[in-house]
């Protein structure tokens, strides 16, 4: 591939502000520079939120696919945008705090390195970024689900101090 600023950019963006390549697991850090993103995010109505996940959402099936291309690779393990839309996904319309950015960052760590089904197929069934990045909003997904059990089991315990502490 010839280098270009585009696609200079496009590594960039794809690699998580370069954060893929760090030595070790990328998918880790990748999901770690994910955090102020969903930090902006959130400070958004909960349509607002629904916009922004899915815009990046599609950018980052761009992204990840062109990534793809560029890299020379399936699902470079340098490509971390995925990691950073499911983790955006694994929070939506959730309360920002410190628990649910810790907890939701490890299940969803969980839930991508696991890949429960129906997860792994749809990395094996899907094209290109399709692929890259469906699965880790699949992980997203399941994470958002276990994070709102857990919300609604502990609302009314002493824990909910905890739950209720905001970065605002």
């Amino acid at each position: 591939m010839k280098r270009t600023r585009l696609n200079d950019l496009i590594v960039f963006l794809a690699t998580g502000c370069f954060s893929g390549f760090l030595p070790r697991m990328p998918g880790t850090w990748g999901t770690f520079a994910a955090v102020p993103l969903v930090m902006v995010v959130h400070r958004g109505t909960w349509w607002i939120q629904a916009v922004a996940a899915a815009g990046f959402f599609l950018i980052a099936v761009w992204i990840a696919g062109r990534g793809e291309e560029l890299l020379g690779a399936r699902d470079a393990p340098a490509i971390v945008i995925d990691e950073m839309c499911g983790f955006l996904v694994s929070l939506l319309w959730l309360p920002l705090t410190p628990f649910t950015v810790i907890a939701g960052f490890l299940l969803f760590r969980f839930f991508d390195i696991m890949k429960p089904p129906p997860i792994r197929s749809l990395e094996r069934r899907l094209p290109g970024g399709w692929a890259v990045v469906m699965d880790d909003v699949a992980a997203g997904i399941y994470t958002m689900i276990v994070l709102r059990l857990a919300l609604a089991s502990f609302s009314s315990s002493a824990f909910s101090r905890l739950l209720k502490t905001s970065f605002s």
